[in-house]
Formats: structure tokens, sequence, C-alpha cells
């Protein structure tokens, strides 16, 4: 029996996808999604809000599905969960710049997006990217 050595990375990427997954699932569930019966497939018209405060249609839970499931896949192996985190925080990196340069209630915000989503992309892409280059040196 051989023992694995795990990179710090790995776990860590895992636990952001596990975080990911875990939103993705909330924002289908009646009361983590308050205004449940006003969420859409995409767009600022849907009016649900996850813990009362972010808004989520089934397109942002799906890609929160999607992503958590990544974070999981890629955790296996040290340069993919690495790729992961500096990846996928760039992505939220760039859905907050997205989500500044659109109006709530502008057609081009078809995720949807409001001013509480704008700064938790913020911090989750900063931590996610510093997350990937901290761990990933580490032994």
């Amino acid at each position: 029996m051989t023992l694995e050595i795990r990179a710090p990375v790995q776990p860590v990427a895992a636990w952001v996808g596990a975080v990911f997954l875990a939103l993705g699932i909330l924002g289908f569930v009646p009361g983590a999604t308050t205004g449940y019966e006003e969420l859409r497939i995409a767009g600022q018209d849907s009016g649900a809000l996850l813990f009362g405060v972010f808004a989520v249609s089934v397109l942002l839970n799906v890609v929160h599905l999607v992503f958590g499931v990544g974070g999981l896949m890629l955790g296996r192996n040290p340069a993919s969960a690495r790729l992961y985190l500096i990846g996928g925080g760039a992505l939220c990196l760039l859905l907050w710049v997205y989500g500044l340069l659109t109006e709530d209630s502008g057609a081009a915000n078809f995720v949807p997006l409001n001013a509480a989503d704008d700064w938790l992309h913020f911090g989750l892409g900063a931590a996610m990217v510093l997350l990937g280059l901290v761990t990933a040196r580490a032994r």
C-alpha cells in the first residue's frame, strides 16, 4: 500500500469546488432562495435571491454546479488544481468587471447579477487566485 502525498493546492481546489457545488444546489432550494417562485431560466427578470441577497437564475445555479464539479475533479492533480483556482478566480474577476459594467436592470445583465453578486465575485476571484498561487508553491 502506497501513501499518496497530496499537494496543498489539491484539497483547497476541492474545497472551493464543494462550496460552489453547495451554492448551486442551494439556489434551487426554497427557503435558502427567497422569491423562489420568481426564479427564471436567465436574465434580470429572475427575482430569486440566494440567502435573500444574491441574485440567482437557473443558468447561474447550473454554472455554480458545473464549476463545483470541476473543482472536485480538477483537485485530483496538483497542476489542474492550480489551473482551476487561478483560472476560475480569473473568470470570477471577469464576471465582477462585467457586473460593474452592466446595469442591474439592463438587457445585458443576462446572468443575472446585482451589486452583492459583483462584490462576492470580486472576493471569490481574488481569494481563488491567491490560494492558487500560495498553495501551489507550498510543499
